[in-house]
């Protein structure tokens, strides 16, 4: 019994990210956002309830990259299509594509990299990435083609990098000061630009704070 809350939790991470798609394709950008962030609330939750309750399986890992590539692979991906890439032709839909293969090269590789990889993420993980998509879009504004289309380029690029990434816990990547610091006057630069930037914000720092951290 105990086993089914955190692979119910997994479940409900698919099932908002189906909302979102769901949202996306009435052209609700921003009810869509929404859905993909609480697809990443109850990502979070899922492997703190396995550890709680001592019930951590393969299948409970496995069920969770696929939920993810969906919420924060397909769903973005398709987001971007809907919004502005379609109007791209051809050129569009292979950028949403290119996202979502990402996607599931960044789960894929963090499936069999995890007993490699501990302290840091290597690339971004797949759930900022797909949040900063969404709620990016969610802002509404549509920049130039070649500027949203590289906005979408970058962030999948950043799965798949080698870019290391923090994970909080205090081991492994070390959080260099200036790179913080660079990357949160950035953030608050883009919400001067439109405060309706307050959901991309924090996933835009973590994402600059990585580059700048690595370079650093």
């Amino acid at each position: 019994m105990k086993s089914m809350i955190p692979n119910a939790l997994t479940a409900l991470n698919l099932v908002f990210g189906m909302i979102g798609i769901m949202y996306a394709s009435q052209g609700d950008f921003k009810v869509a956002a929404w859905w993909i962030i609480a697809a990443m609330v109850a990502d979070g939750t899922d492997g703190r309830a396995a550890r709680y309750f001592g019930v951590s399986s393969e299948f409970g890992k496995e069920l969770d990259s696929l939920c993810d590539l969906v919420s924060f692979g397909v769903a973005p991906a398709f987001m971007a299509y809907m919004f502005f890439l379609r109007d791209m032709g051809w050129v569009g839909a292979a950028i949403a594509i290119f996202f979502a293969v990402c996607g599931a090269m960044r789960l894929a590789r963090f499936n069999v990299n995890t007993s490699v990889v501990k302290g840091f993420f290597m690339g971004l993980p797949i759930p900022a990435a797909g949040c900063a998509v969404a709620t990016f879009i969610a802002i509404g504004v549509k920049p130039w083609s070649w500027l949203f289309a590289a906005i979408i380029l970058i962030f999948g690029y950043l799965m798949v990098s080698t870019v290391k990434y923090p994970d909080f816990k205090g081991k492994g990547e070390e959080i260099k000061v200036i790179p913080a610091f660079a990357a949160v006057a950035i953030g608050i630069a883009v919400l001067f630009w439109n405060v309706n930037s307050y959901l991309f914000v924090p996933f835009l720092v973590f994402a600059v704070f990585g580059m700048l951290n690595n370079l650093f």
